[in-house]
């Protein structure tokens, strides 16, 4: 089955997350929701949405994408990522950024981790990380246990 995996970000994590998803499902294609229009979803059987997470919320692109297309979106095999360095907010997260109907279609849903480099944070990116989670240097939690079941998952 064919699968497009759509993600935003604005750091890498995200886009980092769509690759090692990709590279556990066959015929898998990434396209980043902010570099424009997301490709006809007409030749896909399998569409992932993901989105880091910034202050609880997903990046607008996401967030607009899965509003605009949640009809389509619910007749494919659907998949829901977040990235982000606090994964107990997973729940709360998803509940709070994605349309009840497409949760309740997703077939799998993961909160895998996040990167946290602060040479591409700014100053008030570091300032609330060191808060939030009392580190300041770089910080990769990614993993990729979690893909590999959520690939799992969605070809189950």
């Amino acid at each position: 089955m064919k699968t497009l995996i759509l993600y935003a970000g604005k750091h890498g994590a995200a886009a980092e997350i769509a690759r090692r998803i990709a590279s556990n499902l066959p015929e898998a294609a990434t396209h980043d929701l902010g570099r424009g229009d997301a490709p006809d979803l007409g030749g896909f059987g399998c569409v992932i949405v993901g989105s880091a997470i910034y202050a609880g919320m997903i990046r607008r692109e996401a967030r607009a994408f899965a509003a605009q297309n949640a009809q389509a979106l619910q007749g494919k095999t659907l998949g829901l990522f977040l990235s982000g360095m606090d994964a107990s907010q997973e729940g709360t997260c998803f509940a709070a950024n994605f349309p009840p109907e497409l949760l309740r279609a997703a077939k799998a849903t993961a909160f895998p981790g996040g990167i946290f480099d602060p040479k591409k944070a700014g100053v008030m990116g570091r300032l609330i990380m060191k808060a939030a989670t009392k580190q300041s240097g770089y910080t990769n939690s990614i993993d990729d246990g979690k893909i590999a079941r959520f690939a799992e998952d969605i070809q189950a």
